[in-house]
């Protein structure tokens, strides 16, 4: 059935599904964005809410969210990160945690010193106290 030439769809998700998937998905198309693709289904296609179906397959596609332009404002401008002039100022402490036992140890208290960029691994387990950790900390590093 033809509707102003147009080839009228019948009430077939699927079928609405696949049109708009052919015109959207092919690499020619390359996930455009949603009033083109509408365009393109238009000039030969036609249900009622087409536009609506358009815009909501659009907005679900994963490649099209990555690839779209944004339209927003940046934030601001980069920050330069603080510089520290001494030693020991700025350390960044992590653990490693559910590792394999090796002489009674199963853990490593990681000590990042960002201004020497040095990093110092110390065995321990996962039960220790917070005590134990501070002698760790004073005894190794």
């Amino acid at each position: 059935m033809l509707k102003e030439s147009k080839v009228c769809v019948p009430k077939d998700k699927e079928l609405r599904v696949e049109i708009i998937q052919l015109h959207h998905d092919v690499p020619v198309a390359r996930h455009g964005e949603k009033w083109k693709i509408t365009k393109l289904v238009m000039r030969n296609y036609w249900w009622p809410g087409v536009t609506k179906n358009m815009r909501r397959y659009v907005e679900d596609c994963d490649m099209y969210q990555r690839m779209k332009n944004r339209m927003k404002m940046p934030v601001g401008k980069l920050k330069l990160s603080e510089v520290s002039e001494k030693l020991w100022t700025h350390l960044i402490v992590d653990f490693i945690m559910k590792l394999l036992v090796v002489a009674g140890k199963n853990a490593i208290l990681v000590v990042y010193n960002r201004m020497s960029k040095m990093t110092y691994f110390v065995a321990t387990t996962e039960g220790t106290s917070v005590e134990g950790l501070a002698r760790l900390f004073k005894d190794n590093v």
